[in-house]
């Protein structure tokens, strides 16, 4: 008897922690894809800079319907153009990708963490330093980006909506009538 309450207990707490492992909070985000919500968490502990930006954006609801500008199968989908990735203000599919936001570029982060299926980096340019509001999401692991590009987060719950984001053509995964981000939220709702 005793050996099954020490059973019930334990299988009592692991449910706890389950429920409670991905409660939303501050470093959380959202994306409401078309299919489906997309939890992020955020790892402010890795890249503060960054994170402190992307909460910053998602709170005056900057990245709502902003287009996945560029989305290469098996790689990753690449979104966060707020200047002219917005599908309802302003969208140009010609120059989508090659903005950011009205706030300064950050300054590299890099860490130990890897690129892998559900990471979330800061897209830039050739320029280390150049992240400012894009970032993507990684379909599979992407090893050759580790020590390369800022970690930001890992979706923790919706990789099955992510899977369904529209695929780009041509070599550098151009996507004509993209996929958005309906709504972008930072923490509790």
């Amino acid at each position: 008897m005793k050996l099954i309450q020490i059973a019930f207990a334990g299988l009592l707490c692991l449910a706890a922690f389950a429920g409670n492992a991905f409660a939303a909070d501050d470093n959380t985000l959202t994306i409401q894809l078309k299919d489906g919500p997309v939890v992020i968490q955020l790892m402010p502990e890795v890249a503060p800079k960054h994170v402190a930006q992307i909460k910053a954006l998602a709170a005056k609801g900057a990245y709502d319907n902003v287009a996945f500008h560029r989305v290469i199968d098996g790689f990753m989908a690449q979104t966060g153009d707020v200047k002219f990735g917005n599908m309802e203000k302003g969208f140009d599919p010609e120059k989508a990708g090659t903005g950011g936001s009205d706030l300064p570029d950050i300054q590299a982060e890099f860490s130990k963490v890897p690129f892998q299926r559900g990471t979330i980096g800061m897209a830039r340019s050739q320029d280390p330093n150049s992240a400012n509001s894009q970032f993507f999401i990684m379909f599979a692991d992407g090893d050759f980006l580790n020590g390369q590009y800022t970690v930001v987060g890992k979706v923790v719950s919706g990789m099955e909506f992510v899977d369904k984001i529209k695929r780009g053509e041509g070599q550098n995964g151009e996507v004509s009538k993209p996929d958005r981000m309906v709504k972008v939220t930072v923490g509790k709702k």
